[in-house]
């Protein structure tokens, strides 16, 4: 299984960025997925989740400026990010709590993209 991030970059304060992260290999289904994100020398903090259903959940510092979402027939999870604020840099992980073909149930994390925003 392999969850590839895209879409970090750099943005102005205000300005917007999407990022992406689709899972493939033998998954049989994915439960709940999510974006955190890791500043240098501070814990890795849970951003954003969403359910199979839709149901969303979010940091305080993000609610209303960034949108969680997925596209459960390609097996991805988006991160849309307006209102940039120079704290957001960070490094974006995303996650998935699936379970490959086998039935072994796991959390998996993508290799991490860079989101960097200038004031």
């Amino acid at each position: 299984v392999q969850l590839q991030a895209s879409g970090g970059g750099s943005a102005q304060a205000g300005g917007s960025l999407k990022l992406s992260c689709a899972a493939s290999g033998n998954i049989l289904k994915i439960d709940n997925m999510a974006w955190y994100r890791q500043a240098p020398g501070k814990q890795r903090e849970l951003v954003a989740l969403i359910t199979v259903p839709g149901a969303t959940n979010y940091r305080a510092s993000v609610k209303g400026r960034f949108t969680i979402s997925r596209d459960n027939a390609k097996n991805t999870v988006y991160l849309q990010m307006n209102s940039l604020k120079p704290e957001d840099t960070s490094v974006y992980y995303c996650n998935a709590d699936l379970v490959v073909t086998s039935g072994t149930r796991g959390i998996y994390w993508g290799q991490g993209t860079q989101v960097t925003v200038s004031s």
